[in-house]
């Protein structure tokens, strides 16, 4: 709980467990230094996602019970994930609605407003911007689809590294097919980069040449599925130019 009695829970997601548990470290972290107890229900699994962009609707409905069962009863569920949200405030109603249990769909509408994106909770509900974080280096920002489209974070991920010290933010070139502030696709989305490899190695290599554009030591977003697509170019191409996670900078209090 933190300070005001509210229970605070952490959803780390399933790409975070799996291949980036810095990140939810992270976030624990950063909670705890702003006054926050974070909780982490152990029952908790995938958002589902996976399944339900694909089509396999009751296969998804799973994952819909297990959120609902492991979060239930928390006042916030907080995620370091734009993309995970998305899904869970915008699928896992239509799929329990879908699946005829009213007890599944009274369960999903208790946790799905709960659920928050790091950046929203930051901003909106603890209402702060400068949590005290520390990252003397250059950075550029990726705002992916996800958070951008689905979850609808906006700006705030970019005001919370605004805000850090030492930080020197460059803000990406506009795309070539017109979108502000390098708000194209990555080309990951997904299975998208499973079923579109020529697409999908086309909008990375374009994000990837607008990212070393800046001269940034960091490219920073909200998703680290979307990091490993980026990561994964800007490696093999030698860049000098690291991915890493907007909680992971928040999280930071001295040089790295």
């Amino acid at each position: 709980m933190d300070g005001n009695g509210r229970r605070v829970a952490l959803f780390a997601t399933c790409v975070n467990d799996v291949m980036f548990p810095s990140t939810p470290k992270a976030v624990v972290t950063l909670l705890e230094r702003l006054g926050c107890t974070v909780e982490f229900p152990f029952a908790q699994t995938c958002c589902g996602q996976m399944f339900t962009n694909t089509g396999y609707f009751k296969e998804g409905l799973a994952t819909v019970r297990a959120y609902a069962k492991a979060f239930d009863g928390y006042d916030y569920i907080v995620a370091p994930s734009g993309s995970c949200v998305g899904a869970v405030r915008h699928q896992h109603e239509m799929l329990a609605e879908r699946s005829g249990d009213t007890g599944l769909l009274e369960a999903v509408r208790r946790v799905v407003p709960n659920t928050y994106d790091i950046s929203e909770f930051l901003v909106d509900v603890l209402q702060v911007t400068d949590v005290g974080a520390f990252f003397p280096h250059r950075v550029t920002y990726h705002p992916t689809c996800h958070s951008l489209r689905v979850a609808k974070v906006g700006d705030k991920p970019l005001r919370l590294l605004q805000a850090v010290k030492g930080l020197e933010y460059v803000p990406l070139p506009a795309d070539e097919v017109g979108l502000p502030t390098g708000e194209e696709c990555c080309g990951f989305g997904g299975t998208f980069s499973l079923k579109n490899p020529d697409l999908s190695v086309a909008l990375v290599t374009e994000k990837a040449r607008n990212i070393m554009a800046t001269g940034a030591e960091y490219v920073v977003a909200g998703d680290n599925a979307c990091l490993l697509n980026i990561g994964g170019l800007l490696r093999r191409d030698k860049a000098p130019v690291q991915a890493i996670h907007l909680a992971e900078i928040l999280a930071s209090t001295e040089e790295v």
